[in-house]
């Protein structure tokens, strides 16, 4: 009940960027080109910020299981409070700076007037991007993944629209798809406010920053955004060694990753039940209850690794052409999708044992587990092009990132450090 509205509500950021991608399109190659820098880096920038929402998940659901509605209802307006100084900031930070940042990752000079344009233009959105992730945190702390799905839905009908109408009716061109991006971003926060409030009013909770509460906030993100940042280390790194391998290979691996993505979605949505669940059964003093909860969802995650994993075997023939046309290309891909396909299994477990683990609050040791995992990692990528490895070798690296991160996740399970209950770890 948990994990399938929050699979909707995670595939909506990117339908967000796919919406833009396919109206901007029309306006010529060089728009086109400016949207995929610009966007690239606001969907970096956003996901850095990731952390909003799993902390405030967790902190938020220890508070429901110890039946404190009013505490957790605060705990969750601090999270929101954070977003909007992290937001402020970012959009100081990024206004004045645009052209540099654009320069910097190398657009072309046709390209760059389109991508300053809509980067400065969609900065003005972040705040409410942050405010939307830490919300979410809150609804998914109260075990209501329901309600951020039915906003994703309202917020990417909103933007389709609202680009059209301003691309094309206003004739604001590519402007007009990142001012439609504000405003849905916008809606999407004050429907979400609206919502928080309203539930503090009914509990009582104050809706005034709270400078200890914040400070406790971002104290619990740190740990987290380091994890993030490894993360998009390992992706970065990994596209970095599949350009080296040439044109062909870097096409098929943007193809894989785009499938590895799609189907990371699915299994983290049962992770993100997970936060919920565990934190509310810690919250609540059940340690049999959270350990049990941990067993059930690892096999929730094993299942659906072993399903998606059948169903990419099965649709191989039929998914690559979607993507291409060349053969050469196909070739490439086809033995790294096999690969991947054979590892959701561990993903499965990889993603809910983290869920499980940030539902308990365990970020430090999460951070840990994660820069081992890129320290393990970086030297097996790295020997590929220097091995004369190729595309299936770069994901054979891949495989074994996994297995690490699952190793880690799996020892800490075992070990039952992570299970410390209370209203607050």
């Amino acid at each position: 009940m948990l994990a399938v509205p929050a699979f909707g509500a995670l595939v909506a950021e990117p339908l967000f960027v796919m919406a833009d991608s396919a109206i901007v399109g029309h306006l010529g190659t060089a728009q086109l080109a400016g949207l995929g820098v610009a966007s690239a880096l606001l969907m970096t920038a956003v996901s850095v910020f990731v952390f909003l929402a799993y902390a405030t998940t967790a902190a938020v659901a220890r508070r429901v299981g110890a039946g404190d509605l009013p505490s957790a209802i605060r705990q969750g307006m601090d999270g929101i409070w954070l977003a909007l100084l992290l937001g402020a900031a970012v959009v100081a930070v990024v206004l004045p700076t645009a052209p540099a940042i654009i320069d910097l990752f190398g657009a072309s000079e046709t390209a760059t007037p389109y991508a300053i344009t809509y980067l400065r233009i969609s900065t003005l959105g972040i705040p409410a991007m942050l405010i939307v992730l830490a919300a979410t945190g809150v609804l998914r702390g109260l075990q209501d993944t329901k309600t951020p799905l039915y906003v994703a839905v309202g917020g990417f009908v909103a933007n389709g629209v609202l680009n059209v109408v301003l691309v094309y009716g206003a004739g604001l061109g590519i402007a007009g798809s990142a001012w439609g991006t504000v405003i849905a971003q916008c809606g999407m926060a004050a429907v979400y406010l609206a919502v928080v409030l309203r539930g503090a009013r009914r509990h009582g909770a104050s809706l005034r920053p709270d400078a200890a509460g914040i400070r406790a906030s971002a104290q619990a993100g740190v740990p987290l955004l380091v994890r993030t940042l490894s993360l998009r280390a390992i992706l970065m790194i990994a596209t970095a060694v599949a350009a080296r391998l040439g044109d062909s290979d870097i096409a098929a691996h943007q193809i894989i990753l785009s499938l590895w993505s799609l189907l990371a979605f699915a299994l983290d949505a049962i992770a993100i039940a997970g936060q919920a669940i565990i934190g509310r059964y810690l919250g609540a003093g059940d340690t049999q209850g959270a350990r049990e909860v941990c067993r059930r969802m690892v096999q929730w995650g094993i299942a659906a690794g072993f399903v998606l994993g059948a169903l990419v075997i099965i649709a191989r023939p039929a998914l690559l052409p979607l993507f291409t046309s060349d053969a050469t290309v196909k070739d490439a891909a086809l033995p790294a999708l096999v690969l991947v396909a054979l590892a959701q299994p561990i993903c499965g477990i990889v993603f809910v044992l983290d869920g499980v683990l940030m539902g308990a609050g365990d970020g430090p040791y999460l951070a840990w587990a994660m820069v081992v995992t890129l320290a393990v990692f970086t030297p097996a990528a790295l020997l590929v092009p220097a091995l004369g490895g190729g595309l299936t070798a770069l994901w054979a690296t891949m495989t074994l990132m996994m297995t690490v991160r699952m190793l880690t996740l799996w020892f800490r399970t075992r070990s039952g450090r992570w299970v410390v209950t209370g209203a607050s770890r």
